[in-house]
């Protein structure tokens, strides 16, 4: 293969993973409502997509090995996206967990913790079991979860995705956050809306703050 060749397919690959690196982001941002975002991914998307396949098309005649660099831009574009995303955790989500264990064992320690928490009472296959309504930030969804796990290991567990909340409140901070070994983690941003709870229920603000 001449080097020109695979110089070229070398730039063909790296541009693919870029641009369908971008394209899946850009479907995120779509479905979470981010239209600047949007916007701005898709030009510069469709730039580079152009540019890959013009460059391809040209030569494809001549060397057909770049359908290889193309196909494996393609797809590994796709997994660079996914990772990119999960790494990001952009958007907020509803989590709700159900547990038999005492109720105010785990809300209290999910609220100081600093997440505003909703409490139903619920009847389950082997008796009362008690649900935690709350909503944030995806990057905050493992630390809570591993609030959850200290509390009860066999609490069942729904992540929902939310577009939109009506309410937002500030965060409950510690202020002595920074000495923690987990000081990494971001502080949880604590919302809470009356469109994501369950049909025919409404909490009111009181319902979704620290007590």
């Amino acid at each position: 293969m001449e080097t020109s060749i695979l110089l070229t397919g070398v730039l063909v690959f790296f541009a693919r993973i870029l641009d369908v690196a971008l394209g899946t982001l850009r479907t995120m941002m779509t479905i979470q409502g981010r239209t600047l975002i949007s916007f701005s991914l898709g030009f510069v998307e469709v730039i580079i997509w152009i540019l890959v396949v013009s460059a391809v098309v040209s030569q494809i005649k001549e060397s057909p090995a770049l359908i290889l660099f193309y196909a494996f831009g393609f797809a590994s574009g796709n997994v660079a996206g996914i990772l990119i995303e999960a790494k990001l955790a952009l958007g907020n989500v509803a989590l709700k967990v159900i547990s038999m264990k005492e109720e105010n064992t785990l809300a209290d320690k999910l609220r100081t913790a600093g997440q505003p928490v909703t409490v139903f009472a619920g009847m389950g296959m082997h008796g009362p079991v008690h649900q935690l309504f709350m909503v944030c930030r995806r990057r905050d969804v493992n630390r809570l979860l591993a609030v959850v796990k200290t509390v009860d290991a066999n609490a069942f567990v729904i992540t929902e995705m939310v577009k939109d909340v009506n309410k937002l409140l500030n965060p409950i901070r510690n202020p002595f956050d920074f000495l923690r070994s987990d000081s990494k983690t971001d502080s949880a941003t604590t919302l809470m809306t009356d469109q994501v709870l369950p049909a025919g229920i409404h909490a009111s603000g009181d319902d979704c703050a620290d007590e």
